[in-house]
This record gives structure tokens, sequence and C-alpha cells, in this order.
């Protein structure tokens, strides 16, 4: 961390302050897959 122009600059690790685990990611296709799998089963009971 250091100053410029007296604003404090942090690079990204400093900023993040937190680890990177990725386990979002899987969080997203997962729910992503669930609904679109919601959808086709309620398409297939009301319109089919």
């Amino acid at each position: 961390m250091h100053t410029e122009e007296g604003h404090v600059v942090l690079n990204a690790q400093e900023a993040r302050q937190g680890k990177e685990l990725g386990v979002m990611r899987y969080v997203l296709h997962i729910s992503l897959a669930l609904s679109v799998i919601a959808g086709i089963v309620l398409y297939a009971i009301f319109f089919a």
C-alpha cells in the first residue's frame, strides 16, 4: 500500500483481501442448470 497524490493505492491482492476460490462459479452453473430444467418441466406441464 502506498500513496500517490494524497490517495491510497492498493494492488489487486490488497484490495481484494480475500481468497479467490472460484466456488461461486459452480453455484452459478448449478443454479442456471436447475432453472433451465425447471423451465423445461413447466413448459412440458402447461403447454404439452
